[in-house]
């Protein structure tokens, strides 16, 4: 499980941490495919993972008076969890079968499904594994297009693919929420185009430092309580 310290200015998040962790905290759900035949590549899960948070938080389903609004909200008030576990065969076709929406990347399959109470799982999701999610990328990774939004990845840190899946979509979700209207409407037009790379560690200090939003871990799993995980760098934020 995964939380971040929001840094954007039009964040609706409550601005006093004790406050958010006496709100009633939910989760966002996540559920990669994982078949055993074909599993997805890394960095195409992690990147289909980021797009589909965009995806849940865009929704119509999600804002104003939307059948998800309003858990959305109560999530957003609380530490913004998110859980990513793994699905195959069955299991996967049953987690299609719940309210949310599907997310495609070139080899990679993500649901995202509206936020839940941290004990108030669908069945169905509960009995899918969090642990010991991790991707390989076949082939090598190149570098992200000029001008393309890009969650750069703590190169000091070692995460599961499942753990880092979370991270980049808590990048991209804090990217989101410093953009302006007119801005997440061309993000939005484009189908959150984005990259996710890890950043070289000459420029990471660099990166961290500029003021650009930056996900701080809560530490349950994997990494240590305050650890800088991933700096999203959108155009529109330089």
């Amino acid at each position: 499980m995964s939380t971040e310290t929001p840094s954007a200015a039009d964040s609706p998040f409550r601005p006093d941490p004790a406050d958010r962790d006496r709100a009633p905290q939910f989760v966002l759900p996540l559920v990669v495919r994982v078949e055993r035949a074909a599993p997805p590549a890394r960095t195409d899960a992690l990147e289909t993972a980021a797009r589909a948070v965009l995806v849940m938080l865009s929704d119509e389903r999600s804002t104003g008076e939307g059948a998800w609004a309003r858990a959305v909200r109560d999530w957003q008030d609380g530490r913004i969890r998110k859980v990513v576990r793994r699905a195959r065969g069955a299991e996967w076709r049953r987690a299609e079968a719940l309210p949310g929406v599907t997310v495609t990347g070139k080899s990679a399959e993500v649901r995202v499904f509206p936020p839940v109470p941290l004990d108030g799982w669908p069945k169905d999701l509960a009995r899918l594994q969090v642990s010991g999610t991790d991707l390989d990328d076949p082939d090598p990774v190149p570098p992200a297009d000029p001008g393309t939004p890009v969650l750069w990845l703590n190169p000091g840190l070692e995460m599961s693919a499942g753990k880092a899946m979370a991270q980049a979509g808590h990048g991209a979700q804090l990217a989101w929420l410093a953009l302006s209207p007119e801005d997440r409407a061309a993000w939005h037009a484009t189908g959150f185009t984005l990259a996710v790379r890890a950043a070289s560690p000459a420029r990471w200090p660099a990166l961290t430092a500029g003021g650009l939003p930056t996900v701080r871990d809560a530490g349950f799993t994997e990494i240590a309580p305050g650890s800088c995980t991933v700096v999203a760098e959108h155009p529109a934020l330089r």
